[in-house]
């Protein structure tokens, strides 16, 4: 089922090559074209040309369908000096757990940004989880304190997973404590986790949010909470906390008294203060204020806003995800796919 790039069909006018099949990438193929190394520094880059206002990414589509507790994202963008154009659609259905299925799928068209052809159909679960994942790494690259060696992570889902790869790629993590109330799956993710380079071989299951969270230098919350999941009032100075489960007004991971005493980065103040319930409840409840975000993560990198000040700092990366990550990672992964013969071709 696979066919050989030698026989694609291409022309060119005016100097621009055009693929005129087009590119199928799977799951296995996404993370074979794109390391969670590259990812992290091409989210970086996306972010700063987010925040130099260099993308048009207007808000996520909503589609609640009630029915079956589920919904679904539609997420178009284009990156302008990287020349990257996608639309990425996402469904998110809890109760998929109960009959055996994920409870995200997703996927990724890449268009021709001069021609709006498209190019390439990839697996969006395996994408997002990635280009999430490097967004934390981006985050904790730029705000943790240098030295710090513990984590925490809530979750052990697939998010889960390459939020720790992430985290262990820009830090020498020596120990991971791993909550999450799924059991079975927590002892799965502990097992398959100590197997991946640069990851600790021992990870140890918190009894407890307080136990995970008890000696952490980064705090990772990669869950679909409605309501906070640890105590922010017990998080230790200078730690860093990602918080990128919450994408909804409704949802709660992180509560006011963290964010009270942190700087607050976001992925976009327009996005957060438009989806996510981590920032939303507390200004709703008086407790904080819009001016109480402190910077874009694309401005850290920048460098028009420093980062971490001290090393007692408490700092908190928000991110409900913006559509330019799926962008900017779809077009690398088909640009390597292409390069390393990777994936599968089918005519349009």
């Amino acid at each position: 089922r696979r066919f050989s790039y030698y026989n694609m069909a291409i022309f060119s006018v005016d100097g621009w090559m055009f693929i005129m099949d087009i590119t199928i990438l799977t799951g296995e193929d996404v993370r074979a074209a794109l390391p969670i190394s590259e990812a992290i520094e091409l989210m970086k880059k996306a972010f700063m040309e987010f925040s130099a206002g260099k993308a048009v990414v207007p808000l996520r589509t909503h589609l609640n369908i009630e029915k079956h507790d589920g919904i679904a994202l539609f997420m178009p963008s284009l990156l302008i000096d990287s020349e990257a154009l996608a639309v990425k659609i996402v469904s998110v259905f809890p109760k998929n757990t109960d009959v055996g299925l994920a409870t995200i799928h997703a996927a990724v068209v890449v268009l021709e940004p001069r021609t709006g052809q498209p190019l390439a159909l990839l697996e969006g679960a395996s994408l997002t989880a990635i280009r999430t994942g490097a967004a934390t790494g981006a985050a904790t690259d730029l705000l943790a304190r240098k030295d710090a060696a513990t984590v925490a992570i809530f979750g052990s889902g697939v998010q889960a997973r390459t939020q720790l790869e992430a985290v262990c790629t820009v830090r020498p993590i020596k120990h991971v404590f791993v909550f999450s109330l799924d059991r079975p799956g927590t002892q799965a993710f502990c097992e398959e986790m100590s197997q991946v380079p640069h990851i600790p071989d021992k990870l140890e299951i918190a009894p407890s949010p307080i136990d995970a969270i008890r000696n952490a230098d980064i705090i990772c919350a990669a869950t679909t909470s409605s309501t906070p999941i640890f105590p922010g009032d017990l998080v230790n100075p200078g730690t860093h906390v990602n918080a990128i489960g919450s994408f909804t007004p409704e949802m709660q991971e992180i509560d006011s008294a963290l964010l009270l005493k942190a700087r607050i980065i976001v992925d976009s103040r327009e996005a957060v203060l438009a989806e996510s319930g981590d920032l939303i409840i507390p200004i709703q409840q008086g407790l904080l204020d819009e001016n109480d975000i402190y910077a874009e993560l694309g401005e850290i990198v920048a460098g028009s806003c420093p980062g971490r000040t001290s090393e007692d700092q408490i700092t908190v990366f928000k991110s409900v995800g913006l559509a330019i990550q799926d962008a900017m990672a779809s077009s690398r992964a088909l640009e390597r796919a292409l390069h390393s013969k990777i994936g599968m071709q089918v005519k349009l």
